[in-house]
């Protein structure tokens, strides 16, 4: 099973257990954190894989690219993520520079879980 460093919901920061180490998530909840902080890395952020991210600076940011090709980037993006067998992004809003929505992601286990994108 992947497991993951925890991260807190608001602040997207490292979270302590109660014995004051870095809290750790195990699947499927660490799956579906993978995806969102896979969701919302940056193109060429990731030193290790260039390719990884969202081309936020070159495509989104001051442009408002297709909805289409921004569900595209999300759900290849969450492909990435190791035991996601398959998702499927929903844009609700989108429009002055926010974007909101959720990935349905479906684990090779067959659970299906939601994000907030």
């Amino acid at each position: 099973m992947a497991k993951t460093l925890l991260l807190d919901q608001d602040a997207w920061d490292l979270v302590l257990d109660a014995s004051g180490n870095i809290a750790v998530a195990d699947a499927p909840y660490a799956a579906a954190q993978d995806v969102a902080s896979a969701q919302r890395t940056l193109r060429n952020d990731c030193w290790y894989d260039t390719d990884r991210g969202i081309p936020y600076r070159e495509m989104v940011l001051g442009q408002l690219p297709p909805q289409a090709l921004f569900q595209h980037w999300l759900e290849q993006e969450a492909l990435r993520v190791p035991l996601v067998k398959s998702a499927s992004a929903v844009i609700t809003s989108f429009a002055d520079g926010a974007i909101g929505g959720v990935t349905n992601i479906t684990l090779t286990t067959g659970q299906t879980i939601t994000t907030t994108v």
